[in-house]
């Protein structure tokens, strides 16, 4: 756990995977908690002349794997699953720097997370899963997870992101 204390017990909303936080309006809501395998603060992007850069900031309240996270089970009234979704991009790509690279192992990669993220979330429960099919298509994900969601929307530059809500019966 980084230097913050958390009272858990305050805690409604998981984050498993909040990297910047670039999908909240609020990104320090008080009822959240936000975890993330990395915490760094690293430029992505800088112009040719040198006069304007971009900058990644990652500060989850917990630093963690979502494939093991580090939470009782029925902790969680709605949990927030956005996980990496690039396989081909090369490391040096800012596009890695800023949401990071799945493995060659990625459908149990994400299988594992969908399965932690539904541990952790209570009774009736609502998991809000993030995809970019840049990559992947999402049915390849369903298929990897081994299920649908109960609805979702497609969004974005082309509908390329698709939100997908679950529920935990």
């Amino acid at each position: 756990m980084n230097n913050i204390s958390i009272d858990l017990a305050q805690k409604k909303i998981l984050d498993a995977t909040c990297g910047s936080r670039t999908i909240w309006f609020n990104k320090n809501h008080p009822a959240a908690v936000y975890c993330d395998i990395r915490s760094e603060n690293q430029m992505i992007w800088k112009s040719h002349d040198g006069t304007e850069e971009r900058i990644c900031l990652v500060e989850p309240d917990i630093v963690c794997d979502f494939t093991a996270l580090p939470f009782e089970n029925n902790s969680f009234s709605l949990v927030v699953f956005d996980p990496p979704h690039l396989v081909r991009a090369k490391e040096t790509s800012w596009l890695v720097k800023k949401y990071g690279k799945l493995g060659e192992n990625w459908p149990q990669m994400i299988h594992d997370g969908f399965k932690e993220c539904m541990r952790v979330l209570k009774p009736d429960g609502v998991l809000i899963f993030k995809w970019s099919e840049h990559d992947i298509p999402a049915a390849d994900v369903w298929r990897a997870i081994g299920e649908k969601p109960l609805f979702g929307h497609h969004s974005g530059k082309a509908s390329g992101t698709f939100w997908g809500c679950f529920m935990k019966f």
